[in-house]
């Protein structure tokens, strides 16, 4: 198993309480740690424009503008986004903005693409919110004029949603072959599909059922399309609540509930919690969630990304989560 970590960026209301000037060297610090050692392959955020579980006031920095400044502050570790939503950018436009990433980071940047879903900053930001299927098809069509873009340069496609002609993406990305693609979402019909069709990787479930389920699918489509399914590393998201005891696992969600309160309110912070936390792969001790994801890894999960709720302000979960995880799964 490979491992990914998200760095803080205040969609999930975890750099609350720092002084907005004060936030990005707290990213940045985060970044230049786990570059230094060699347990992390890659650093990820999101692309999200408003908090969750409600959009607030706090801030929720912007994803390819963090890539490009981790690009100039690290070195060694791989660079993402779970995931770009693609209509929030023009795709030839972003297929020129990762290659320039991409060129900083001296070719360290992943692509992870998606179809969007968070309608609250859509329509905010006046991009309305489209059916799932037109999302869906604007993906495809975006990851086409991608391919196309980084490895000959230039992109021309007159699509249904999108209409891009000899549009010059000058120079390549430093990756040979263009920018690793994660399709992320487990759409059955359309996503999984279009994943079969253009993924390194995919991105869903880490619930062992459900990435059974997907990955059958997926399966399915790659036989379909006439892709190689086994070339296709899968990928799951997992939330982060690790202790020594169990008391000591209660004691942190109860912190980030604590955290959340204020913000948005005490029965939504407590259902953010019960909703995505307990009961989860990657919370417990560290017997437990090596007994939890040894299951999913057994099952074909290739590479797993965590995000630490708590990590701007205390690093002892990442800490032991990289003493006595890690080394049971690599």
């Amino acid at each position: 198993m490979r491992f990914g970590i998200f760095i803080p960026q205040g969609w999930r209301l975890d750099l609350v309480g720092i002084d907005p000037a004060a936030q990005w060297g707290v990213m940045r610090d985060l970044a230049q740690r786990v570059d230094a050692g060699d347990v992390w392959e890659s650093l990820w955020v999101y692309d999200h424009f408003h908090t969750v579980p409600t959009p607030t006031d706090e801030a929720t920095h912007e994803a390819w503008t963090l890539m490009a400044a981790f690009a100039a502050s690290t070195s060694r570790i791989r660079l993402g986004q779970m995931c770009t939503a693609i209509s929030y950018r023009n795709p030839a436009y972003l297929a020129k903005v990762a290659a320039t990433t991409d060129l900083i980071s001296g070719g360290r940047v992943e692509m992870g693409i998606g179809g969007g879903w968070y309608e609250h900053e859509w329509r905010a930001y006046g991009y309305g919110f489209p059916s799932a299927g037109e999302r869906l098809g604007r993906l495809d069509e975006g990851v086409r004029i991608f391919r196309q873009a980084w490895t000959e340069g230039t992109a021309t496609l007159d699509g249904k949603h999108y209409q891009v002609d000899g549009a010059i993406v000058r120079p390549l990305p430093l990756q040979e072959g263009g920018i690793p693609l994660w399709i992320a979402g487990g759409g059955e019909k359309k996503t999984l599909r279009i994943a079969a069709k253009y993924a390194d990787y995919t991105n869903f479930s880490g619930n062992p059922e459900e990435f059974t389920h997907k990955s059958e699918i997926l399966r399915a489509h790659c036989a379909d399309v006439g892709t190689d399914f086994d070339a296709i590393v899968r990928s799951s998201n997992f939330n982060v609540a690790i202790g020594s005891t169990e008391a000591e696992v209660e004691a942190r969600l109860a912190t980030l509930q604590a955290r959340l309160s204020p913000f948005v309110g005490a029965d939504q912070a407590a259902a953010h919690v019960d909703d995505l936390y307990r009961g989860t792969a990657a919370v417990g001790t560290p017997e437990q969630i090596i007994e939890n994801l040894t299951k999913v890894r057994d099952l074909g999960l290739g590479y797993a990304i965590f995000n630490f709720p708590e990590a701007a302000y205390d690093t002892s979960g990442i800490e032991l989560f990289e003493r006595e995880v890690v080394p049971a799964l690599a």
